[in-house]
């Protein structure tokens, strides 16, 4: 299913994290079941040297704010940050989704409600994802995202997910 959205394929990622790309091979796939639609989506998001339009308006659909219906698109750096995270544990499972993309009104409200939520959250610019993978303990997917340091990772046990953004780095317990 395509949806019409302008991606802006970003590519910008810290010189640490381009050149650490080679390890995911020629494709990139990624797979992601939203906790809140229950939709999952399955795709290969890079090949032959590119970013798929078609995938990435794919990922952003799925990703958007379930609470708003509202789309913005993913940044590929964070694609590949998945991606990347997803090789280090060796899983092909797909990624459950907590909280992809938010609108500033939802995240304004959640921010009202919750001293967790940033109120300039990277969820606002598709910078961030909230997630856990099955068959992969939050407290590895923690630690691999600390030690690739390609922006900020938020541990969650109690809430049972792990955020991951590619921001500045740094990380903090919630």
């Amino acid at each position: 299913m395509r949806h019409t959205l302008g991606v802006a394929a970003g590519l910008w990622l810290p010189s640490r994290a381009q050149a650490g790309l080679d390890h995911l091979g020629t494709k990139r796939e990624l797979g992601f079941l939203n906790l809140h639609t229950h939709e999952q989506l399955r795709c290969q998001y890079w090949a032959n040297g590119r970013y798929d339009s078609g995938a990435l308006e794919e990922i952003a659909y799925v990703l958007r704010d379930f609470r708003t219906d509202e789309i913005k698109a993913i940044h590929t750096g964070l694609l590949d940050l998945l991606a990347t995270v997803q090789a280090r544990v060796s899983s092909q499972k797909e990624f459950h989704v907590i909280s992809g993309y938010r609108s500033p009104a939802t995240n304004a409200k959640l921010n009202a409600q919750s001293s967790g939520v940033a109120k300039r959250s990277l969820h606002m610019l598709g910078k961030a994802i909230d997630v856990r993978l099955p068959g992969t303990p939050l407290s590895v997917l923690r630690r691999v995202g600390r030690d690739l340091g390609w922006g900020g990772v938020g541990y969650y046990p109690k809430s049972d997910f792990v955020h991951l953004d590619i921001g500045r780095p740094r990380q903090w317990v919630g």
